[in-house]
């Protein structure tokens, strides 16, 4: 096993960490105070997610040898915080259990294989690649605003494109450059960081029917139906045998793990899986050791959650989109190959469209939509194509 392990794989699983810590824990942080909680709640929430989903994520990795990033539901934790005058935390929380009981049952069904097997996968890609557009358009943004910083990372992530060497992976080339940039400019911060044991505390419980219809229901969809087929979807088209059942089972007993220390949904990490997976993170039979890298170093966000939050202060906001975007540069490009190289390229434009336009319907970002969206207009435009692929399952 220790053969497959190249340089690449260190350098994403960095990266992705580096994304991890710095691109959703402050959003975890700001859903936690419109949620009115306790530091112990909060402490609780965060450790939980963050280790249940490294432990699994390493022993997905390792035993399927595959890139396997289970994290959290960014678009469920959002959701909960558009929830914060309708419903109590405990009722939250009981909805949160709902749902981790209903993504256990779906896993052990068989339903999230069947979903994987159903869903052409022109559509799913161009989903995945209007979803992630978005990473690269603020990388663009952070280049122009911030040359010195975020423009040293990206050349430098040119750099190694150009000098097309396993032995010098772009991404480290650019995580490495943009750190000397952030040192030589200045632009780090020099707030103090604190430390802070994080808390382990069982949340109180209030079930209610109106919390299940209105919580666990959308945020099975979120988590299944969004972060799962993405992820996973993403890792079929690199021409991994993905474990779907297996896998959907594993996130359900996350989902059930979290929720009874007060988190909520796991998943398939969208984001880690175009940094994990993608061949910037080097030989294909390999990139599961930047999975598990990835993992082992979130287990730091577990255990010491205050301190990566007070870093957030430190390390200028540019320089993490930057990284963010050109790790996730040629994942976007074998997205749009496998969207647009095939049949049902018009269902798979109009999924990417649907896809990079911001916007929510009952609680649920365009990509869902995304997904409907391009079935449908290939059942408009491409009906034959469409009836094939589904005769041939």
């Amino acid at each position: 096993m220790l053969k497959e392990l190249h340089a690449a794989a260190w350098w994403a699983g960095l990266t992705a960490f580096v994304w991890y810590a710095f691109g959703t824990v402050p959003l975890h942080i700001s859903v936690s105070e419109q949620l009115g909680l306790t530091t112990a709640q909060t402490s609780s929430w965060i450790f939980i997610v963050w280790f249940s989903g490294a432990v699994s994520s390493i022993a997905a990795s390792l035993y399927f040898r595959q890139p396997i990033p289970i994290t959290w539901t960014i678009p469920g934790l959002v959701y909960l915080g558009t929830l914060v005058d309708r419903f109590t935390f405990a009722e939250l929380a009981a909805a949160n259990l709902v749902a981790g009981v209903l993504l256990l049952a779906l896993g052990l069904l068989g339903i999230g294989g069947r979903i994987m097997k159903w869903l052409p996968l022109p559509i799913v890609m161009g989903m995945f690649a209007g979803s992630i557009l978005e990473y690269i358009v603020r990388m663009v943004k952070a280049t122009v605003e911030d040359v010195a910083v975020a423009g040293t990372a990206v050349a430098c992530y040119l750099l190694g494109r150009w000098i097309a060497s396993p032995r010098v992976p772009p991404v480290g080339l650019a995580v490495v450059g943009g750190g000397i940039a952030v040192a030589v400019v200045g632009a780090g911060g020099a707030a103090p960081v604190e430390w802070t044991a994080p808390a382990l505390e069982m949340p109180d419980m209030a079930f209610s029917a109106t919390a299940v219809v209105a919580v666990s229901l959308p945020m099975v969809v979120l988590a299944m139906g969004l972060g799962n087929i993405q992820g996973l979807g993403y890792l079929l088209a690199q021409g991994y045998k993905v474990p779907v059942n297996p896998v959907s089972t594993l996130v359900g007993v996350n989902s059930i793990v979290n929720a009874l220390l007060g988190g909520h949904a796991a998943t398939v990490a969208r984001t880690g899986v175009a940094i994990l997976a993608s061949a910037d993170a080097g030989p294909a039979p390999g990139r599961y050791w930047a999975a598990v890298i990835a993992a082992v170093l979130t287990m730091f966000i577990a255990l010491a959650a205050t301190p990566l939050a007070s870093l957030l202060n430190v390390l200028p906001r540019t320089y993490v989109y930057a990284l963010a975007g050109v790790a996730i540069i040629s994942s976007l490009q074998d997205a749009l190959e496998k969207s647009f190289g095939g049949n049902m390229r018009f269902g798979a434009l109009v999924a990417l469209v649907v896809a990079a336009t911001p916007f929510s319907v009952l609680g649920i970002t365009s990509a869902f939509w995304a997904i409907l969206a391009g079935v449908a207009a290939s059942a408009c435009a491409e009906r034959r194509q469409l009836i094939e692929f589904w005769s041939a399952k």
